[in-house]
């Protein structure tokens, strides 16, 4: 196994993370100083991270969470603001969120310590398609609009691509985009002047919010994550 994604599975850090840590001198292998992440590194190899010896790859996870109205989907808050790993069971492992969600959003929001796989979630290459369902103001939401949504957008930082854009009832959407600018949906729907009243995901690629209630979550099955793996393959 390459010695970046020994680190990301032993829960250092993202790939991309554990290539800056190999970089900048901190790891050793078998009490050598090493820089290169493409070496080969086997469960016996004796690896550490700045004199701290890793006890080998944790064991891999995924969680599915309905985040709740209000809470912060970051690892951690220097204001002391509850985040979503609050409300999963860490176990000791170093768990991160996968796709973001604003304070002010609700819905399905993923959180892994396979630091591989959450990179590639949220890679754009890979486009994974992500569903939410839109409560908007302004009068009720026309073919019109639906045409411009479904078109792609010029917003302030860059058009957007093309979106599966259903009306689910005079102002509420069901919008489904492959991007994963910073809140995007909202920044769309304002486009078109329909503000975001209530905004919840309801799809992350293969997954569905379907039967978590908000504030719960559950482990995902080997067939699930299958699949989410197959999503970017």
């Amino acid at each position: 196994m390459r010695l970046a994604k020994f680190l990301a599975h032993a829960g250092v850090a993202s790939r991309r993370g554990a290539e800056e840590v190999i970089a900048a001198g901190r790891v050793t292998v078998g009490g050598h100083p090493v820089t290169d992440p493409a070496l080969d590194v086997g469960e016996s190899d004796r690896v550490a991270v700045d004199g701290r010896l890793l006890p080998g790859p944790e064991p891999r996870v995924v969680y599915a969470l309905n985040k709740p109205l209000g809470v912060l989907s970051t690892a951690r808050d220097t204001h002391g603001r509850r985040t979503v790993l609050e409300l999963v069971p860490d176990e000791g492992l170093r768990l991160y969120p996968v796709g973001r969600l604003d304070a002010d959003s609700t819905g399905l929001i993923l959180l892994t310590n396979d630091g591989e796989l959450a990179n590639l979630l949220t890679h754009p290459r890979f486009e994974v398609p992500k569903t939410y369902l839109a409560e908007v103001g302004g009068a009720p939401v026309t073919d019109r609009t639906l045409r411009r949504l479904r078109e792609g957008l010029e917003l302030d930082d860059g058009p957007t691509a093309p979106a599966r854009v259903r009306r689910l009832g005079p102002r509420t959407l069901e919008l489904t985009i492959h991007e994963g600018r910073n809140r995007q949906v909202r920044r769309m729907c304002e486009a078109v002047g329909h503000p975001v009243i209530a905004l919840t995901r309801t799809a992350f690629g293969p997954l569905a919010l379907a039967g978590l209630a908000p504030g719960s979550w559950r482990l995902l099955d080997q067939a699930e994550l299958e699949r989410l793996r197959a999503a970017v393959l």
